[in-house]
This record gives structure tokens, sequence and C-alpha cells, in this order.
């Protein structure tokens, strides 16, 4: 097997995790999509064997092409009237694809997505890595171009932005995970009477 062939393999053991991530930045399979495909013209383009954390690295790099591209979303959205609303993951459910079961509480969280629409690159960036991800702010720091405390005060603004003012009550789990599976199973079955009762 040559060098590439097993770079291209370690590549793929990272896909979904990468993708997870571009789509929780971006709200568009199609545009997380593009960004994994941009990390690994990126790692093709570089000494692989130089990395010490493959995995860190390519999460950087995919966190940086999301961040570019919410950039020039942004700027591409001033003249597009009405709101932006993220792109639900939305196929046939197989039933054994761990990665499809993934994307699919993903797309529940499309509300999530809307909300994060409403933070700068920056904060979302810093939020989604932190928070979501649990990547440091030591490693955030740099793909954001500010201090790892700067990077901690980005999330912590992102964090109130998207709780809201209004305090949250103490959730009960077991009934929030009943509506969720309740809603992938009518999303999954294609029961729409089913899923507006759930929604």
């Amino acid at each position: 097997m040559s060098d590439s062939d097993l770079l291209s393999k370690e590549f793929e053991l990272h896909r979904p995790h990468l993708r997870a991530v571009a789509y929780r930045m971006l709200g568009s399979m199609t545009e997380a999509e593009d960004a994994v495909q941009e990390s690994w013209l990126r790692l093709a383009r570089t000494d692989a064997e130089a990395v010490s954390n493959l995995g860190g690295w390519l999460t950087a790099v995919v966190a940086r092409v999301a961040l570019d591209m919410l950039r020039a979303r942004r700027s591409r959205r001033e003249d597009y009237v009405g709101s932006w609303l993220p792109e639900p993951v939305v196929t046939v459910a197989t039933g054994d694809d761990p990665e499809h079961e993934a994307l699919l509480a993903d797309s529940v969280g499309l509300a999530l997505l809307v909300v994060l629409d409403t933070l700068n690159p920056a904060e979302r960036l810093s939020f989604v890595l932190h928070d979501m991800f649990g990547v440091s702010f030591e490693e955030i720091a740099p793909i954001v171009d500010r201090t790892p405390a700067a990077a901690r005060q980005l999330a912590s603004r992102a964090r109130r932005r998207v709780r809201g003012a209004t305090p949250v009550p103490e959730p009960d789990l077991t009934q929030q995970r009943r509506v969720v599976d309740a809603f992938l199973a009518a999303s999954r079955a294609g029961d729409f009477e089913a899923l507006v009762a759930v929604l």
C-alpha cells in the first residue's frame, strides 16, 4: 500500500468527525462536504509525516475553511432577502449506519443552527469547537487569530447569546429523549401525522 493510500485511509477515519464539525459550523451538508474536501486537498499538499496529531490538525483546517466560508456567506447574504435557514439532513434511514444516525440526530438541532447563525463567525467557531467538540481554547486561539483568553470570551459571549436572557428551566432529560426518539422514529417511517404530533 502506497503512502498516499495510507494517508487517504487515515483521512477517511477522520471524515465523519470533520463533516460533523463543518456541518455544525455551516448548517449545510453541501458546504460541509466542500470544507471536508478542501481539508483533504490541504492535507495532500502538506508533509503529513510532520503532523504529530493528524486529527487535531484536520479539525483546525476544516474549522478554518468553515470560518472562511462563513465570512464569505455573510458578505453574500447582504443581498439575500428573507431569513436564512440551515438545510436539514434528510435521507432514508438504513438503521445500521452510525454516521447516518448521528447526522439525523444533528438535523434535529436545526433550531440551534438558526440561533448559531446570529453569532459572528469567530464566536460561532469558538462555541462549536469548545462546547460541542471539547477542543481547548489554546487550540482554538490560533484558528480565530486571538489569544486563548479572547477565544474563551468569544465562546462565553456566544453561550450567553445562545441561551438567551431568560433562565432555562431544569430539563427533564428522559422526556426530551422520548420526544427526540419519537421525532426520529416518525421521520424515519415517513409518518407525517406522527411527525406533526411530535412537533
